[in-house]
């Protein structure tokens, strides 16, 4: 770290929260432990300490950072998991409200977790008791809620301005309805969650504005509008034909009728191609995630450049390791859209000078 105030992002990540910050003209320092994940950020552009956030000491960071981040692991509490942090929620809130106090317990308590790694969502708050930040941006699974909640009554008691709450990444841009809890803080302004940029068919322009734009779909990110295309092969028999607009991989004219299913029960979640995807998750269900056609049979897998622009990512961004670690480092990302909606009120004091 240096001596110039920096933005500190505790388990870091692909680069999502990095990718909102850019958006934005700022950087942020990540703190990441897995070394796929890590090569990532780097191949990226995005400055990261590989080390392990649970273990790292905040004495040396003390008067360096301005902003803080975090998204911690969120296995042990999502749906998607076995839910182990629902049993080790009481040990969690114990955490929070001994650091709290003054008290460090971590050490103890892991060790009684049913999963150490629920203890985890505890990490930020060590941060930010520690380092004083002048904001804090936190990111998880909408179950963490009631800890985030307890975290912000414990930051409230130093002085910050704090807002928690669920947001969904569709009513930011993203061409997904995902819904993420947050937790916004500030010493130095009113937290507030950010207004949102689109709405679920639009909104129309009345006396306190132009309105909102209906959520983007697949279709409008994944280069498969109506509109011109181009044929590459024979075009007597068809070939393959491509929006002029999109890139080199996007969806063909003949996909339009597809759908994208998460999941492989009879109840799967099925989305058209002219509605945003529903959340991605790849953690154990990777090969459950393909495109079907209107009959529901199956067509193909979701490949990782798409998966990755339905993230908010840029369809080259230079993913490292195998595929599979590829793609939960996808389904793990905080969408670029959205943190840069959030972060956005947080700080435009840094803008101004960055400007």
């Amino acid at each position: 770290m240096t001596t110039r105030p920096q933005i500190l992002d505790l388990f870091a990540g692909p680069g999502g929260w990095s990718e909102g910050l850019r958006t934005l003209g700022l950087r942020d320092v990540g703190i990441e432990t897995d070394p796929a994940v890590c090569a990532t950020r780097t191949a990226a552009g995005h400055t990261t300490i590989q080390a392990d956030v649970a273990a790292y000491p905040t004495a040396p960071l003390r008067g360096n950072v301005s902003g803080l981040i975090a998204s911690p692991p969120c296995q042990t509490f999502s749906a998607a998991g076995l839910r182990a942090g629902n049993t080790d929620l009481p040990l969690c809130h114990q955490a929070l409200d001994n650091l709290t106090r003054g008290h460090d317990s971590r050490d103890a308590l892991r060790a009684a977790c049913s999963d150490p790694r629920s203890l985890l969502v505890v990490e930020p708050l060590r941060y930010a008791l520690d380092l004083r930040p002048d904001w804090i941006a936190l990111e998880e699974v909408p179950a963490v809620l009631p800890l985030f909640e307890h975290t912000a009554w414990s930051l409230a008691g130093v002085g910050y301005s704090t807002w928690t709450g669920v947001l969904n990444a569709a009513d930011y841009g993203l061409a997904q309805t995902r819904r993420r809890a947050f937790l916004i803080a500030s010493r130095t302004r009113p937290a507030l969650p950010p207004e949102p940029t689109h709405a679920d068919g639009g909104t129309g322009a009345d006396l306190f504005g132009d309105g909102l734009p209906a959520w983007q779909s697949m279709g409008d990110v994944l280069g498969c509008p109506p509109g011109e295309v181009v044929t590459r092969g024979n075009h007597t028999t068809g070939g393959s034909r491509f929006p002029t607009t999109g890139p080199s991989w996007a969806l063909t004219g003949r996909a339009r009728s597809w759908m994208l299913r998460v999941g492989n029960r009879p109840s799967a979640t099925r989305r058209r191609l002219d509605q945003p995807a529903p959340t991605l998750l790849f953690a154990n269900a990777r090969k459950d995630v393909a495109w079907i056609d209107s009959d529901g049979a199956p067509i193909r897998r979701l490949d990782v450049q798409e998966a990755a622009v339905l993230q908010g990512f840029p369809a080259d961004y230079p993913w490292a390791g195998s595929r599979t670690k590829q793609f939960e480092q996808i389904g793990n990302a905080v969408p670029a859209p959205l943190a840069a909606a959030v972060l956005r009120p947080l700080v435009p004091a840094a803008l101004e000078v960055a400007a």
